[in-house]
């Protein structure tokens, strides 16, 4: 066996390790650390260990094969503070008893049932953009994604999502920088909430238990994911959902979800303007397949290369940018030596870039993931979901989603970077653009 002791890695500094290379540049600092190290190279934050895994087989064995010896990374374990005991957040028999109370509402034919939502909040944003209009392309994806996560879960009216956007626009910058302050330091150091954060959550709390308070008292059934979550039944018990339980999940559902599907879609408008080809031939698949009919649900199969767009752009700017999760007890993956107590950091953006499984990596190729691409690779060669039974539950809905959103927006317009701004790639909780992407946008 290889111990920990004998493999080699960057050295760092003597009291901060590898501290100061990964905030100020995480993504080059990884990769670099991969293409010079290889697939398991230590790091270090001040005393904290970690160990950078990049081989798939790796991978997996903590996803899957150990998964039970190991827990969410301390970034999220903070998380709680927003989250709560979310799926996101929670573990052991609690996040196994929440898993399979909340599987349900992401059935594939629960999930087909979203996507006229999907489509008619896509056009109604779409009613607001004009020929030559310049936008922020991430600022326009944000506000929709959040307008359908608040109508899948709620059936809301506006007036209730915009309170929710205007907590989440306050939230989401001071949830990164109160993280970004928190990596370096030991779980067991105090770590109160910002002030604007804790009000932000205060502001979300007040709508999520006030729409949980009218949903009971009326007991209406409008077929989102609600009143799904309300009806769950624990089939040992008979128990439901705490509001407690239900504030949990649907914050977990309306921040982790929304924003991610988001970014996807942000970086393939992105990758599209800067690769004309590639945007022609989805105009042509969506002129063939929709004949200028919104997309649907029934659709979505034939939208064969509009999915791959998708999962290409996952690969290059993965919204989960990296994964990370802290052992238990002793372990050994991949024949090397974990201590209990340290962190295996698993970055999507340094696989996803890695030659040995994607021919050309830095290139954007959609057609990549024609004839059965993805089933030759390794298992954990591509995971933008994360893997293992804590595989992000929402990951077939996120899908469709930004499948049927491009189609939607594609077939309308067409957009182009704004001369000269700078499209640099943010690591922050997600992989957002710095600066945003400024578009022109144009009706075909």
């Amino acid at each position: 066996m290889t111990t920990a002791l004998q493999i080699t890695g960057p050295r760092g500094h003597p009291i901060l390790g590898h501290s100061l290379e990964l905030n100020r540049d995480p993504l080059g600092f990884l990769l670099r650390c991969a293409r010079d190290y290889g697939d398991f190279v230590p790091l270090r934050s001040g005393p904290a260990r970690a160990f950078l895994v990049s081989d798939p087989q790796a991978i997996e064995e903590v996803f899957v094969t150990q998964h039970p010896n190991f827990i969410k990374g301390p970034g999220l374990r903070r998380s709680a503070a927003v989250f709560g005991n979310g799926l996101l957040t929670s573990e052991g028999a609690f996040w196994r008893r929440q898993r399979k109370l909340v599987q349900p509402a992401f059935h594939r034919e629960r999930i087909a049932g979203y996507a006229p939502v999907m489509v008619a909040e896509t056009l109604r944003r779409m009613e607001t953009w004009q020929e030559g209009d310049v936008r922020d392309i991430h600022a326009e994806m944000m506000p929709l994604m959040l307008q359908i996560a608040v109508k899948t879960l709620f059936g809301t009216e506006v007036a209730e999502a915009q309170r929710v956007a205007d907590a989440m626009e306050v939230g989401q910058e001071n949830f990164a920088r109160w993280m970004g302050y928190l990596a370096m330091l030991p779980d067991w150091l105090p770590t109160p909430t910002p002030p604007s954060l804790g009000r932000a959550v205060r502001q979300l709390d007040a709508v999520v238990y006030g729409l949980i308070r009218a949903r009971r008292e009326s007991g209406e059934d409008r077929g989102d994911l609600l009143s799904l979550l309300l009806r769950a039944q624990d089939e040992d018990d008979g128990t439901r959902m705490t509001d407690k339980q239900l504030r949990d999940e649907i914050l977990t559902l309306l921040l982790a979800g929304h924003e991610t599907t988001a970014l996807a879609l942000t970086w393939a408008f992105t990758l599209l303007a800067q690769h004309p080809e590639a945007s022609a031939r989805l105009i042509e698949e969506l002129r063939t397949v929709l004949n200028g009919r919104p997309p649907t649900a029934e659709a979505r199969p034939r939208l064969v290369y509009a999915e791959q767009v998708i999962l290409e752009s996952m690969r290059l700017y993965p919204p989960a940018w990296a994964v990370s999760r802290t052992a238990l007890a002793d372990c050994e993956i991949a024949g090397h030596s974990i201590p209990a107590g340290a962190t295996v950091l698993m970055s999507q953006y340094v696989v996803h870039r890695d030659p040995r499984f994607f021919p050309d990596p830095e290139t954007f190729r959609p057609e990549r993931w024609a004839s059965g691409f993805a089933r030759t690779l390794p298992r954990y060669a591509y995971f933008p979901f994360g893997g293992g039974p804590r595989i992000c539950i929402g990951n077939t809905f996120a899908l469709m989603e930004a499948v049927l959103v491009l189609a939607t927006i594609a077939q309308q317009f067409r957009f182009t970077l704004v001369p000269g701004h700078p499209i640099v790639p943010h690591p922050a909780v997600t992989l957002r653009p710095r600066y945003g992407v400024r578009m022109v946008f144009h009706r075909p």
